[in-house]
C-alpha cells in the first residue's frame, strides 16, 4: 500500500504561497484539491474550498450535506472541516476563514460564480490563478506519487502488449480504440482520457480522433493512449506497422527513436526544460525532418495527464528530482504517415527513470 503524506503536501503548498508573496491559498474542487488533501467531490453550484494560510491549520469548507464524505477523505484528518447550510451565505462563511485583505492564490478550476461571490464579500482582497502565481505547485512529485505514476505506466504498458496481439488490418480505427479503452480499464484504469489510433495518413495528425478509416496492410499506425489509475495519469505512445515496413518508414521510426533516447539521456537535475526539447529537435533536424516535428517534446503529468512542467523552447525552469513528464518527439509527413514514441520519465538525483518500459522498436502487427 502506498502511503501519502497529505499534511506535508499542504505544508509545502503553504510555504510556496508565502515565498510567492501570497496571503494564502483557496483550493477548489479539481486536481489541486485532490492532490493536496485527497478529496474529490463533484463540482457543483455549492461552494467547497480548502484554505491554506501560513501560521494557521488547514481549513476545509464544504456544504453541510457533504461533510461526512469530506471527513472521510484520505487526507482530511490533517484538516479542520466545517460546513455551511443551504439558505446561508457560503461566501461569508469562507470569508470567516481568511485573514482580512491580502492577495490569495486560487485554483484555476474555481468557478467564476464562486470567485465573484467572494470578491463581493471581500472587496479588499485580490486573487491570482495558481497557473500564474504557483505554476509548479504540483510539478515536483513525492515518492508516493512517483510510484502511483509508475503503476499507471505499467498498466498502460500491459495494455500495449495486449493490443499488439489483436488484428489491425481490415478493422476501423475506432474499433482498435475501443479495444485500447477496454484494456486500460481491465488493467485498473478508472478513467480513460484518450485512445488515439492514427493509421496511414491519419498518423500525420498528432491528435487525430480515431474514426471510421479501415486500417490497411502497409499502414503505419500511431497508438497514443492514457487516463487515470488510482488518481494518477498514464500517457504512452508507440508506433506499429501493419505488415513489413518500407525502408523509408524504418528510417523515420529510427530517427524518432534516436531523438527520444537522446532526450531521455539529457534528463538530469539542473537541465532546463527547453534543453530536453532542443536535444530531441536537433536529432530530428539533423536527419532532415525538422519541419515535420510540430509540437513540444513533452508535458508534465500527475493527477491530470497534462500539467507543468512543459518541455518546450522558452521554458527555462530547471528540472529537479521528482518532476515527472513525457518525452514524445514525433515526425509527421502530411498525407503519408506519422511516427511518435512517448514515455513518461521522472527526474532523479542521477538522471532520468522511465516509467514506461515497453520496447520502443517498430513493432510489426497483423
Amino acid at each position: 500500500m502506498i502511503l501519502v503524506d497529505y499534511a506535508e503536501r499542504m505544508n509545502r503548498a503553504t510555504r510556496a504561497a508565502a515565498d510567492a508573496g501570497l496571503t494564502g491559498l483557496i483550493v477548489t474542487p479539481g486536481p489541486d484539491l485532490t492532490h493536496l488533501c485527497g478529496y474529490l467531490p463533484v463540482p457543483t453550484e455549492r461552494l467547497t474550498a480548502l484554505v491554506l494560510v501560513p501560521g494557521r491549520a488547514p481549513r476545509l469548507l464544504v456544504p453541510i450535506l457533504e461533510r461526512p464524505d469530506a471527513e472521510g477523505a484520505a487526507g482530511t484528518s490533517a484538516v479542520e472541516v466545517s460546513g455551511w447550510s443551504d439558505g446561508s451565505d457560503p461566501y461569508l462563511a469562507l470569508a470567516g476563514l481568511l485573514p482580512g485583505g491580502g492577495r490569495f492564490g486560487i485554483s484555476d478550476s474555481a468557478w467564476a460564480m464562486h470567485l465573484l461571490g467572494l470578491q463581493r464579500t471581500l472587496p479588499d482582497t485580490t486573487y491570482s490563478a495558481f497557473s500564474e502565481s504557483l505554476p509548479m505547485l504540483r510539478a515536483v512529485k513525492d515518492a508516493a506519487e512517483v510510484e502511483l505514476l509508475a503503476a499507471a505506466g505499467a498498466a498502460a504498458d500491459a495494455t500495449f502488449e495486449r493490443i499488439t496481439e489483436v488484428r489491425f488490418a481490415g478493422r476501423r480505427e475506432r474499433e482498435v480504440a475501443a479495444d485500447l479503452r477496454d484494456l486500460l480499464v481491465e488493467h485498473g484504469h478508472s478513467q480513460v482520457d484518450f485512445t488515439i489510433v492514427g493509421s496511414g495518413p491519419n498518423g500525420a495528425n498528432p491528435h487525430h480522433e480515431a474514426g471510421d478509416r479501415v486500417i490497411e496492410d502497409g499502414d503505419m499506425v500511431v497508438l497514443d493512449f492514457g487516463g487515470l489509475k488510482d488518481g494518477y495519469g498514464s500517457d504512452t505512445t508507440r508506433t506499429v506497422h501493419v505488415g513489413e515496413p518500407t525502408a523509408e518508414e524504418r528510417k523515420v521510426h529510427t530517427v524518432v527513436r534516436e531523438a527520444q533516447q537522446a532526450a531521455f539521456e539529457a534528463v538530469r537535475p539542473g537541465a532546463a526544460c527547453q534543453d530536453i526539447d532542443r536535444v530531441a529537435r536537433a536529432v530530428i533536424t539533423e536527419a532532415g525532418y525538422g519541419e515535420y516535428f510540430i509540437h513540444r517534446t513533452g508535458h508534465g503529468i500527475g493527477v491530470t495527464t497534462h500539467e507543468p512542467p512543459y518541455l518546450v523552447e522558452g521554458e527555462h525552469l530547471p528540472l529537479v528530482p521528482g518532476m515527472c513528464f513525457s518525452i514524445e518527439p514525433g515526425i509527421y509527413l502530411p498525407g503519408r504517415f506519422g511516427v511518435r514514441i512517448e514515455d513518461i520519465v521522472t527526474c532523479t538525483e542521477t538522471g532520468g527513470r522511465r516509467l514506461n518500459t515497453t520496447d520502443r522498436g517498430l513493432r510489426v502487427v497483423a
